[in-house]
């Protein structure tokens, strides 16, 4: 079967959207083609900074012949209604229709048409400018004559405005070949924007400029490389890794490797060669962290360690060029060596300002006082600057300064419930966003808390403190490490506590689509560390505690006073608060706080669920322990662990059969509006599986309810698993639906007892199987 190959050959496309792009080629065409009714076997997308190409194996030379049912109107139906069916199938007279019959809808017209099938080569050239024309390039260009205003004509070529391609870089040529391993290829000619699509491509813009004619994948393939091309990223990802690490070693030195970077330079390259660069050992003073990201975001370059160690650096980087240089390298290096030395000499100079005193140091003595900061201590003038300048953290939420207010009363109350030292969590609370002030964050915000960190141990900050400082915005995501130090866990539940209900409180919940303040990865990050370190977290007391902190009103609010506290501004802006008396209004607050405090809840359980079937549990077991009231999530997840562990024992298979029977018939006379019972009476028990049932459901509803409270759910569960036989032994001896209605109401009940027994560990009735 015939293969397709495609090249959209450009300008530079942006390391950062080659992979992308190239896969929604793929999706693309294939889904064009397809839809217009061929197949093929498999499709494979490849990417250089200047070209995308596409090689779609076993694709078949024609769509097949189609034959389609057009229903038509009743045959009594008015000349009108025949007539439009008629235009509509492409028929000239009804009697090219046929007649069929429907029992119920009586006879009616039908017209069958032969849609016969097409070649390939025509689909192809028929899909292919449209979607070249509406390719979903984030920011695409116009470029060429032809994107001057329509009708304008210069130098022969008439502009067409609005009209002209829009590409992410001003295309080049296109390639398209149509043909099998044992016949001659032949050219789909498409046109855009007077560029027509053929067997010629060009290879390396430097080392081979020349056109080069294909054929097939295969020879363009090697017609490539010949010309200094490489096609495939991940050959190049490997050639430049393996040099590098061969490059560095040869040195005496060990790569320090970066996926991510190795994924950009591959994309920077289209013939890569390796380089070493360096510059003067007086640069390693500076912390690794910054010379990494310095020569990492001004260079695109990796950087060395001496061979065998783990920390610190060498004063040597390897570099990727695109060519292969006359002179071994030597400019090259030259140049990239210069721009490095000039960068890591701004970054020497803020580590240095960095640990310096600030000039205004009078000016931030109110500041230092209220968060009791000593300003003899350089991380401690720039908290007070932090304060000092009212750095708006958001509009509604007011100042980073009052944040960390915020922040440190919550801290206060967690330090004991994670059993940390309470005066090492307020000193890292205080000083967790002062390096947001430093010259160094300023220039890498990547490096906040990481900064923090150092400067913290250089001014003799006890060792937690520091790890608080960096540890507090971990984790950052579901492979990101979890904090392991008490003061550090406390600062970082304290922080991203905060933020979800200062968030939550104006109404700025992530949508669908959008969580632009990274509201979900928090709440996770609240999950893992409870149930990673496992803290006893009342999480309703502590949203309601922080939704009455102290808040800012939002912006250009209109109205006279409202409070003062999150909860008080947001009853004021939905309408209550006015014209109330003050204990109407403390009423409207405390109600208030029990909505977003629930709603609230309901997103960490939304994050909990996905925690936790990511780890493997059942989602009807994760249902059936999980109630909307439940804040401990630690306890909700040792509940789902022992259930999950229990369930397909044999005394979990009784535990699921006893009560499932009991608690379905329960609730389908429930939904009828049978009455039940409020409490088994003993001297309506009149059959002996009745009351050996009552005497059953007490003890172990006494056992269940001690090992509950012991937190040992696996013994609750065996002791409500002894439930099975004096139930079975119940239904096949008593008529629950008795005749008097006061005896069917008791034995409800006994039901209802069950029910209620069974769920101080969970909801049976939401597990299945």
């Amino acid at each position: 079967m015939p293969d397709l190959l495609l090249e959209l050959r450009s300008e530079e496309i942006p390391a950062r959207l080659q992979r992308k792009a190239a896969g929604d080629l793929k999706k693309l065409v294939t889904d064009a083609l397809v839809e217009a009714g061929l197949s093929y076997e498999g499709a494979r997308e490849y990417w250089t900074p200047r070209r995308l190409t596409l090689d779609i194996r076993g694709l078949t030379a024609r769509s097949a012949d189609v034959r389609e049912e057009k229903k038509g109107p009743s045959v009594n139906a008015p000349q009108a209604a025949i007539d439009g069916f008629l235009r509509g199938a492409g028929l000239t007279s009804i009697d090219q229709a046929t007649v069929k019959t429907d029992p119920k809808k009586g006879d009616f017209y039908v017209a069958y048409l032969e849609k016969s099938g097409r070649s390939a080569e025509e689909i192809v050239a028929e899909v292919m400018p449209g979607i070249i024309r509406t390719f979903p390039w984030p920011k695409p260009m116009r470029s060429g004559y032809a994107s001057m205003p329509k009708g304008l004509v210069y130098g022969g070529v008439e502009g067409k405005g609005t009209e002209a391609l829009r590409w992410v870089r001003p295309l080049q040529s296109i390639v398209c070949t149509f043909g099998s391993d044992h016949d001659e290829t032949v050219v789909i000619p498409f046109e855009i924007d007077g560029i027509t699509a053929g067997n010629v491509t060009y290879g390396h813009r430097f080392h081979a400029p020349a056109a080069i004619t294909v054929r097939r994948f295969d020879d363009y393939v090697a017609s490539l490389e010949k010309a200094k091309v490489i096609l495939d990223a991940e050959r190049r990802k490997q050639i430049i890794a393996q040099d590098a690490a061969n490059l560095a070693f040869a040195n005496g030195l060990d790569l320090v490797e970066d996926e991510g970077l190795l994924e950009e330079v591959s994309g920077l390259v289209e013939y890569p060669h390796v380089l070493l660069g360096t510059f003067e050992t007086d640069y390693l003073t500076i912390p690794a962290e910054i010379i990494r990201l310095t020569i990492k975001t001004n260079q695109k370059c990796f950087v060395t360690r001496p061979h065998g160690e783990t920390e610190g650096l060498s004063n040597h980087f390897v570099l990727v060029s695109n060519i292969e240089a006359k002179d071994g390298g030597k400019e090259i290096m030259h140049g990239n060596g210069k721009v490095v030395r000039a960068r890591l000499s701004d970054a020497l100079h803020f580590w240095k300002r960095d640990q310096a005193d600030l000039p205004d140091l009078e000016t931030l003595k109110a500041s230092a006082e209220k968060f009791g900061l000593d300003l003899s201590k350089p991380l401690d003038q720039r908290m007070a600057k932090l304060d000092a300048l009212n750095v708006t953290f958001h509009a509604k939420l007011g100042t980073q300064g009052e944040r960390v207010s915020r922040i440190r009363a919550l801290a206060r109350e967690l330090a004991p419930i994670v059993g940390a030292d309470a005066a090492l969590v307020d000193r890292a609370v205080v000083l967790a966003k002062a390096d947001l002030r430093t010259e160094a964050v300023g220039e890498f915000p990547e490096l906040q808390g990481v900064m923090g960190r150092k400067y913290a141990l250089l001014q003799g900050e006890h060792g937690s403190v520091a790890t608080a400082i960096e540890d507090h915005y971990k984790p950052q995501g579901p492979s990101d490490r979890v904090p392991d130090d008490k003061v550090a866990i406390t600062v970082a539940l304290a922080d991203k506590l905060d933020t979800l209900v200062g968030f939550w409180a104006i109404d700025e919940k992530p949508t669908g689509s959008k969580d632009p303040y990274a509201l979900r990865r928090a709440a996770l990050g609240v999950v893992r560390i409870i149930l990673e370190r496992g803290i006893r977290l009342p999480l309703l007391g502590l949203i309601k505690m922080q939704l009455l902190a102290p808040a800012t009103l939002p912006e250009n609010f209109g109205g006279g006073f409202i409070g003062d506290t999150f909860l008080e501004i947001c009853v004021a802006m939905s309408g209550g608060g006015y014209g109330m008396g003050e204990s109407e209004r403390r009423a409207a607050i405390e109600d208030e706080a029990d909505r977003f405090a629930a709603d609230l809840l309901s997103f960490f359980h939304d994050r909990l669920k996905v925690y936790l079937r990511d780890q493997g549990a059942r989602h009807d077991i994760i249902d059936s322990v999980l109630t909307p009231e439940a804040d401990d999530l630690l306890m909700v997840a040792r509940r789902a662990e022992a259930l999950t562990a229990f369930i397909t024992s044999e005394d979990g298979k009784n535990l699921l059969a006893g009560t499932k029977r009991a608690t379905q018939l329960l609730a389908a006379e429930e939904k009828k509006g049978t009455v039940v019972a409020d409490a088994v009476s003993e001297a309506l028990l009149k059959l002996d599986a009745e009351q050996a049932l009552f005497a059953a459901i007490k003890v172990a509803s006494a056992e269940a309810a001690d090992a509950v409270a012991k937190e040992d759910f696996r013994s609750a569960m065996q002791a409500l698993s002894k439930l099975r036989a004096p139930v079975d032994t119940f239904f096949d001896d008593v008529l629950v639906n008795d005749e008097d209605a006061a005896i069917r109401a008791n034995r409800l009940a006994l039901l209802k007892a069950i029910r209620e027994a069974t769920g101080t560990v969970a909801d049976f009735s939401k597990i299945t199987g």
